[in-house]
């Protein structure tokens, strides 16, 4: 007795399997703006471009690294940004009432952390859709922030921390933020593509019951990726703080939007189950080169926005088309394969 297979995923020599995926595309694009930037915008090729770029992307960067794992399950944060505003408030009154900043950002990272927990246990464990969940808590974390401090906001903060935040390596052409952001870098892809854990994320995204019969703790594995979400978006907060020197409640706000659309324009599936962290660290890296020479060209953040909304829905539109394309094209081939020689006869 014989079984046809056809290797769908094998089908294409490696070299196109390597190059040929959203990702490179991104990286792609990310160097053809960057040329384009280089050549045709003023003052873009200046010694002080790339750190400003890297200190105002940096929050959207770190949060980006667990957002993708929460995305890979096929689930969403929007509480993230309301995190990096609670974190940094609690920062605030804390060393405002006397507190030193490092005890002050760990007690910050702990709730960040709690709040992460909650979403991931209401997720996980109650049922409850990731999306109502996340409304819910950004409206409350975020009530919290402002109830706190009100429309108040909290400046003393001690000089070295703050030149600390904005300052780095080779008389600052390199900020120091890099370092955290290779750090988590490096621990998340290691994370997600590298261990059982990322493989079970990804089996979530595809099919979470498949991934329950074939042994996926499912709700661990979600409250793990939505509490890393949290403690990092904590994490970020602090560094908010320190590199604008102020705790405020609104801090922040909007930022969930611009973090989806970096993972989302980085290859990473709405529906889960498909994505990689270098695609998504491409996809950062293009919103803020894309912004960052835009308004050096003296364009409103209005028409930033629309600019990168489009980008988004292209991507989104991009990625449903190909799959769309390349299921027809499986199809077909699968229907010939059956008596042609793209048949693979194995025996049972």
């Amino acid at each position: 007795m014989t079984t046809t297979r056809s290797y769908q995923s094998h089908q294409h020599p490696i070299w196109r399997r390597v190059l040929v995926t959203p990702e490179v595309a991104v990286i792609a694009l990310l160097v053809l703006v960057v040329v384009w930037a280089e050549t045709s915008v003023p003052n873009f090729s200046g010694p002080l471009t790339f750190p400003f770029l890297v200190l105002d992307a940096a929050p959207i960067l770190l949060i980006a690294l667990p957002m993708t794992l929460v995305i890979v399950t096929g689930e969403i944060d929007l509480s993230v940004a309301s995190v990096v505003g609670l974190s940094s408030v609690l920062v605030g009154m804390l060393h405002h009432d006397g507190m030193s900043i490092p005890v002050a950002g760990v007690i910050a990272l702990a709730v960040g952390l709690l709040c992460g927990l909650l979403n991931g246990f209401l997720v996980a464990y109650v049922g409850l859709p990731s999306l109502a969940v996340t409304i819910g808590t950004l409206a409350l974390y975020r009530g919290i922030a402002v109830g706190l401090l009100g429309t108040k906001a909290v400046t003393d903060f001690p000089l070295k921390w703050t030149n600390l935040a904005q300052s780095g390596f080779f008389t600052g052409r390199l900020p120091y933020i890099v370092v955290p952001i290779v750090v988590l870098g490096v621990v998340f892809v290691l994370l997600l593509h590298f261990t059982s854990f990322g493989r079970g994320v990804f089996d979530i995204g595809l099919n979470s019951e498949a991934a329950h019969f074939s042994g996926v703790d499912v709700a661990r594995t979600k409250l793990v990726v939505f509490a890393a979400t949290g403690v990092v978006s904590a994490f970020a907060g602090i560094y908010y703080t320190l590199r604008y020197g102020s705790a405020r409640g609104d801090n922040a706000t909007g930022l969930e939007l611009q973090v989806i659309a970096a993972v989302l324009l980085g290859g990473v599936s709405i529906f889960g189950g498909r994505g990689a962290l270098h695609g998504v660290l491409g996809g950062v890296l293009l919103i803020a080169v894309i912004s960052s020479a835009l308004r050096l060209e003296n364009v409103t953040v209005n028409v930033i926005n629309i600019i990168i909304g489009l980008l988004l829905v292209l991507s989104v539109l991009s990625s449903s088309l190909l799959a769309w394309v390349s299921r027809l094209r499986s199809a077909g081939g699968v229907g010939r394969g059956r008596s042609g020689p793209r048949a693979r006869r194995v025996a049972a």
